[in-house]
């Protein structure tokens, strides 16, 4: 027979289990959202006909090498665009990672595993390192990120 602490203690567990799963399921929905929507906007005008033209220039070069950033420099107004309306890119915001969210960050991180996965020598760890530097992010986030691409590895290799 439970004590009326103890039963007490029971409900109150019980009603914070269900306030995460709550909290939960609306992080989750928003997720699915922003998978739905990803990159909607390089289909746009502003961005369609460079993106056409550099993608499969990108595709060839390595990540974060000069040739990439001046390719990266030469798409312009349609990648400021891009940015612009793209909130998973630290470039979106004033103080970069700075002033993103929890979600923003989740997309990101997809965004980059699925790029590298775009280049024959894509490594989703260069990855993080390379925009740990590009972006000044914190330590504990690049190592978020590792710990994630590590503990996943399995279920979010390529099929």
């Amino acid at each position: 027979m439970e004590t009326v602490e103890q039963l007490q203690c029971r409900v109150s567990t019980l009603e914070h289990i269900e306030e995460v799963r709550r909290l939960l399921r609306i992080l989750a929905s928003e997720l699915l959202v922003r998978g739905e929507e990803h990159d909607r906007s390089k289909l746009s005008p502003e961005e369609l006909d460079i993106f056409a033209e550099y993608g499969p220039k990108l595709k060839t070069t390595t990540y974060g090498s000069e040739q990439y950033k001046q390719q990266l420099e030469e798409m312009g107004v349609a990648l400021k665009h891009h940015y612009r309306n793209n909130r998973h890119h630290p470039e979106h915001f004033e103080r970069g990672v700075r002033d993103m969210t929890l979600v923003d960050l989740v997309e990101m991180f997809c965004d980059w595993l699925a790029a590298t996965r775009r280049h024959a020598d894509g490594d989703i760890f260069k990855s993080i390192k390379g925009n740990t530097a590009r972006f000044g992010l914190d330590p504990q986030v690049a190592d978020i990120l590792g710990n994630t691409a590590r503990e996943y590895e399995e279920v979010l290799s390529p099929k």
